[in-house]
């Protein structure tokens, strides 16, 4: 199997910090943020787009501004990192490609990490962001939640706090590689676990325990997602990479939503790495997985 030229950078990046974290195996939670904020590296600097910083229902947000967007259609974007490290500074490239390719706006969420803030304090953010630009008067049928890894797993939990508060729903949702399933039975976690660079039961193990912070379980609904019905849920994107531990997450998400009736795309792209468009701008995957995505949101 051959891939572009720019598809082995994340790979090597998550080799990287594979290899730092087994050297020194009780780095600080300031040592970890500060590695995985090189998660901005693998995707080349969008063109046309601006950034400016704000905040949006009290959270911090870096804001991604495409030349000629439709400024009444937002993505909320949730990043990634085992809710506890990453950044919107981490991620800003990669929403941003996602807004230029779609057309609109990205809000960025700085949303509270773990282990100091542990659930259900990053949901409680993503809802007072929805909440705050619903507020403002955006309509709900234009905007988008979006996230990658753990902010996949937000990007579809709030939709299902929305809807358990009576909110109205956003027109879709896109996660890039979810990490859904604290339980952590997905079968790929063991047939992958030799081609995935960087996620293994390990780091997710130790992920979880800081995100429930003890007092929530495993199979709680919005910690775990699979644990829900999708009975009225919107449009629904799901990205994957064919090489990745957590690829049985989005395979599970899919059935279940196709099952409940959900316009559910599930999209695996063979060989590539957890959160391979994070590669846009560098690598033809994530550039063609962009354009897959467009072609689907301009459909809706």
């Amino acid at each position: 199997m051959s891939y572009s030229n720019g598809a082995d950078f994340l790979r090597e990046l998550y080799q990287d910090w594979s290899g730092r974290m087994a050297a020194d195996p009780n780095l600080s939670i300031a040592n970890l943020r500060s590695m995985f904020d090189e998660w901005g590296q693998p995707a080349l600097e969008p063109e046309g787009v601006c950034y400016k910083s704000g905040h949006v229902g009290g959270v911090e947000a870096i804001w991604a501004l495409p030349l000629n967007a439709d400024t009444s259609r937002v993505i909320i974007y949730t990043h990634g990192g085992g809710f506890a490290v990453g950044s919107a500074g981490s991620h800003r490239k990669l929403a941003g490609h996602l807004a230029k390719a779609l057309g609109v706006t990205a809000a960025i969420l700085n949303y509270r990490r773990a282990p100091e803030h542990p659930f259900p304090a990053q949901i409680d953010d993503a809802v007072a962001a929805y909440k705050a630009l619903l507020a403002e008067g955006y309509d709900a049928r234009k905007l988008t939640t979006a996230g990658d890894s753990a902010g996949g797993n937000l990007a579809i939990a709030s939709v299902l706090k929305f809807r358990d508060l009576g909110l109205p729903l956003p027109g879709s949702v896109i996660a890039f590689s979810p990490w859904l399933d604290m339980a952590l039975r997905g079968a790929t976690l063991d047939s992958n676990a030799q081609t995935d660079a960087l996620v293994g039961k390990p780091i997710l193990e130790a992920m979880a325990g800081m995100f429930l912070g003890g007092n929530t379980g495993v199979l709680n609904p919005l910690a775990n997602p699979l644990e829900n019905h999708f009975k009225g849920f919107p449009p629904l994107y799901i990205n994957a990479g064919g090489s990745e531990t957590l690829l049985s997450d989005a395979q599970t998400l899919h059935a279940k939503a196709r099952a409940d009736g959900v316009a559910a795309t599930l999209s695996v792209v063979p060989g590539m790495q957890h959160v391979f468009p994070a590669l846009a701008g560098r690598a033809d995957e994530a550039n063609d997985e962009m354009r897959r995505i467009s072609g689907w949101y301009r459909s809706l």
